[in-house]
C-alpha cells in the first residue's frame, strides 16, 4: 500500500514553516516545514518558483506568492526533482495558476506517474529521520499535461541568466540551477547545510554543509560527481533543499572538503545502495 505523507504522524511535522530569507538579489528562501521553497524573481519580467514544497503546504506557499507579487502567478515551477518534500504542493499549485513545471528528462518518469523511486533506506544512518523514513511516500506523482523537460540548451524557463546543471545521485534527473553574474546556486539536494537524517538538527537547523540526505540517494558515485561539479563552480552562496542558506568563505571551504573527502563525510558505511 502507497504511503501518503498526510496519514503519517511524525515529529518532523511540527518545525513551524520559517520566516523567508533573502540568499541573494532576487532569491528568496521559505522554509516549509523540513524542506525550502525558492521564489527567483527575473526583474520586471515576472518570477518563477523552485520546487514546491511538503504536502499541505499550498496555502503557505501560495500566501507568500500574493505578499511577495499580488496576483501575478509564476512564469513556471521548476522542480529540482521529484521527491515527496519537493513536489507536496505541485499538484494544488499548478491547478491554481495553470502554469508549466519543468524538470529533467531522467525525472519525467517519476512525475508522469510512470515510475516510483525506491524506498526510502532506514540503515544509512541512526538518525530518527533516517530510521522512520520507510515511513515516507516513495510513488511518483501524474502531472501531465503540464509538465515538460528543460531545455536542452541549459537555459531555465522564466529566468534569464540562469542555467540548470544535471547534478543526478540524489536521484536520476536530478538538477541543480546557477546564476553566472553573482555565482548563485540553488543545489536542491546534490548537498545540504543540515544533517537531514538527524530530527535534533533538522529542528535545530544549525548550519552543517553534508551530502545530499542518505535516505533517498540511489546513486553515490553521480553523487560525488555532482558535488564535485558543483564545487567547480566556487558558488558565492547557495541555497539547499534543506537547511540555511550558506556563504562566502565558508561555503568554498565547506563544498571543497565534501567534493574532496565525499567518501568519508557522505558516503554511509551501510545500506542498499552502498557498494
Amino acid at each position: 500500500m502507497e504511503n501518503s505523507f498526510e496519514d503519517v504522524v511524525l515529529p518532523v511535522t511540527s518545525v513551524t514553516s520559517g520566516e523567508i530569507q533573502e540568499a541573494a538579489q532576487g532569491i528568496h528562501c521559505l522554509p516549509v516545514q523540513i524542506v525550502n521553497v525558492v521564489f527567483a524573481d527575473n526583474g520586471s519580467e515576472g518570477w518563477v518558483l523552485i520546487d514546491a514544497g511538503m504536502p499541505r503546504s499550498a496555502e503557505a506557499i501560495l500566501r507568500e506568492a500574493e505578499d511577495r507579487y499580488g496576483s501575478m502567478k509564476p512564469e513556471a515551477i521548476v522542480l529540482t526533482h521529484g521527491h515527496f518534500d519537493h513536489v507536496g504542493a505541485v499538484v494544488d499549485l499548478v491547478e491554481h495558476w495553470q502554469v508549466p513545471v519543468y524538470a529533467h528528462e531522467l525525472e519525467l518518469l517519476y512525475l508522469t506517474g510512470e515510475r516510483d523511486y525506491p524506498p526510502a533506506d532506514p540503515a544509512v544512518d541512526e538518525g530518527w529521520i533516517a530510521k522512520l523514513s520507510p515511513l515516507f511516500p516513495n510513488a511518483g506523482i501524474d502531472l501531465k499535461p503540464h509538465v515538460r523537460p528543460l531545455p536542452a540548451d541549459g537555459t531555465v524557463p522564466g529566468l534569464k541568466g540562469w542555467r540548470w546543471i544535471h547534478t543526478p545521485g540524489h536521484t536520476p534527473g536530478h538538477v541543480s540551477l546557477f546564476r553566472e553574474t553573482d555565482r548563485c546556486l540553488v543545489a536542491g539536494d546534490a548537498f545540504v547545510t543540515v544533517k537531514q537524517e538527524s530530527l535534533y538538527q533538522v529542528v535545530l537547523q544549525e548550519l552543517e554543509l553534508n551530502g545530499p540526505p542518505k535516505y533517498f540517494t540511489t546513486d553515490w558515485s553521480a553523487a560525488w560527481e555532482s558535488v564535485k561539479k558543483l564545487a567547480s563552480l566556487q558558488p558565492a552562496v547557495a541555497v539547499t533543499g534543506h537547511g540555511r542558506p550558506i556563504r562566502g568563505e565558508e561555503l568554498n571551504r565547506a563544498l571543497g572538503e565534501l567534493a574532496e573527502r565525499f567518501d568519508e563525510l557522505a558516503i554511509p558505511s551501510e545500506g542498499r545502495f552502498v557498494h
